[in-house]
């Protein structure tokens, strides 16, 4: 079924305040961990390439669905060196060959609220998305969905179905003040039919076509399982 290509981050902190910020881990290893139990291949790139950093409150606030495992999950990946030197050195979008995947997936983390917005990746999003293949994302992952065009001139998400991290969730966060622009806004205005969860940090995943979201960092295991039905993976 060929290999999906995991977008992540390159950027560290906000640039309005001192926070650090980065990729979200579990928004990767969720994901990476149901797509590799289902025998899927993926590589990740970054705008830039080389190294991504993790958002130090990833490590060490617990998710909704902690008592399912999942935060346990993360922390056996942070303990994985061959894992986690995958963060060291990744590929530049500049240098992605669409071909050779078969879907996309845009982990969050606010630093991608910074260098998602990045045209390479606007027209790299447009190319799978054009070429039929699945374009995935999750929590902040769809501000890489906000300047994507199609060959018509319009907005990718334009009357698509899409969720994405809530306001309210911001402001839960206590990020409020510091994001650059409320992705949810972002979206609507772009002209998607967006949805979340009724309670804050609920798991929330909507499809719409080869078009696949999540609302949070909950909702990256859910994503993953929603990509590997779309590709026809059997579940191992």
């Amino acid at each position: 079924m060929g290999t999906i290509l995991i977008v992540v981050t390159n950027v560290d902190e906000y640039k309005k305040v001192g926070y650090r910020t980065g990729l979200w881990l579990g928004e990767l290893t969720h994901f990476f961990d149901v797509c590799e139990t289902a025998g899927l291949s993926m590589e990740l790139a970054s705008p830039t390439g080389g190294r991504v950093p993790i958002d130090p409150e990833s490590l060490l606030l617990s998710e909704v669905g902690e008592s399912l495992g999942l935060h346990t999950a993360v922390e056996k990946r942070y303990a994985d060196r061959v894992f986690m030197d995958k963060l060291k050195d990744t590929m530049p979008i500049a240098q992605v060959d669409v071909a050779r995947y078969s879907a996309v997936y845009l982990t969050g983390g606010h630093g991608v609220m910074f260098d998602f917005k990045e045209p390479a990746l606007a027209k790299l999003v447009a190319d799978f998305y054009g070429a039929g293949k699945i374009v995935s994302a999750v929590c902040h992952g769809p501000c890489g969905l906000l300047d994507v065009k199609l060959t018509d001139g319009h907005y990718l998400i334009e009357n698509k179905n899409v969720t994405g991290f809530s306001w309210r969730e911001e402001e839960l966060a206590k990020r409020d003040q510091a994001v650059p622009y409320s992705l949810e806004d972002q979206l609507k205005e772009r002209g998607a039919n967006y949805s979340k969860a009724a309670m804050p940090f609920a798991t929330h995943v909507v499809e719409d076509g080869v078009l696949i979201t999540g609302q949070n960092p909950g909702s990256a295991r859910a994503v993953a399982e929603a990509v590997v039905k779309k590709l026809g993976v059997a579940a191992r």
